[in-house]
């Protein structure tokens, strides 16, 4: 068989580069994630931002370059999407880490206040995303008032004495000791609003720490105030809904929800019995926001 009848021997295929990655791309990602630091700014209120989640949305290598510009920041991304934009939460060793401790302290400088501030925060997110269908429901809003979550906690107090006198527990325990039934004792002897000549509600009673941990949410683009009624009016955000997900499997979140104190629509709550059927035993130390 001469030469030319061999099949000639064909040099294995060789993978195709990728497109380099140039300098102007990493500008994009690292524009990207900085749009996505700007926890108040939505893609539908700037063009170049809603393009460049789009282009995260549909370029493979551009959404991987921008998630790694982030992880290099200490930043994790929750979504990337037209209704959060780039929602990005910081590692505890981010140089951008916002620590709910430090909010605390700045809040309060006593260790009781800070645990009710902590409180506070856990409340209200109870009562914005009262049932789990709600939280894995994007298009939910959760809406809440001041004085409407103010109210969810002091029925909450009120049926932890409840089930206190039920089981003769002791009444008076250790004010620092974690998990709600401590927390029930120290807010339930705090004034509502406190009182000032000009009527202003006090920083230190329980609707001040309310206003004060959603005045703190707000500026973190979690919430968005909608008006004035009942101490203010508070409509959720896409954000706040991806951060309360990572919340709702703690045990303190899961012990104020088995209460059977069931937070209704317009921001105001309600106390319903409990389904006699469910286990209401308190989870033991459950600890709750701020409690260090």
């Amino acid at each position: 068989m001469s030469e030319a009848e061999y099949p000639a021997e064909r040099e294995p295929e060789q993978p195709r580069p990728s497109a380099a990655v140039t300098p102007a791309d990493t500008a994009d990602a690292a524009r990207l994630v900085a749009f996505g630091l700007q926890p108040k700014l939505l893609p539908a209120r700037d063009a170049e931002y809603a393009e460049l989640i789009r282009r995260h949305r549909e370029d493979p290598a551009f959404a991987r370059l921008a998630d790694a510009v982030a992880a290099g920041l200490g930043l994790v991304v929750l979504e990337v999407s037209p209704r959060a934009g780039m929602a990005v939460a910081a590692a505890e060793d981010s140089v951008f880490a916002v620590r709910m401790g430090d909010y605390s302290r700045r809040a309060a400088s006593d260790s009781t206040d800070r645990f009710l501030h902590g409180l506070a925060h856990l409340a209200v997110a109870a009562m914005a995303f009262p049932r789990p269908a709600d939280l894995a429901d994007d298009g939910y809003i959760g809406r809440i008032t001041v004085n409407g979550v103010d109210a969810f906690v002091r029925q909450a107090c009120r049926r932890l004495e409840e089930r206190a006198e039920e089981t003769g527990e002791n009444t008076d325990p250790a004010t620092d000791a974690p998990g709600l039934e401590a927390a029930w004792r120290v807010y339930a002897r705090r004034s509502a609003t406190g009182a000032t000549k000009d009527a202003r509600r006090l920083a230190g009673s329980t609707t001040g720490i309310v206003g004060k941990a959603v005045g703190f949410l707000v500026d973190s683009g979690f919430l968005q105030r909608t008006g004035d009624e009942s101490g203010g009016t508070y409509r959720t955000t896409a954000r706040y809904q991806l951060q309360v997900r990572d919340l709702a499997g703690s045990a303190a979140m899961a012990e104020l929800l088995e209460l059977g104190v069931v937070p209704v629509g317009d921001g105001s709550a309600t106390l319903l019995p409990p389904d006699a059927a469910a286990d209401l035993d308190l989870v033991a130390d459950a600890g709750l926001p701020f409690h260090s």
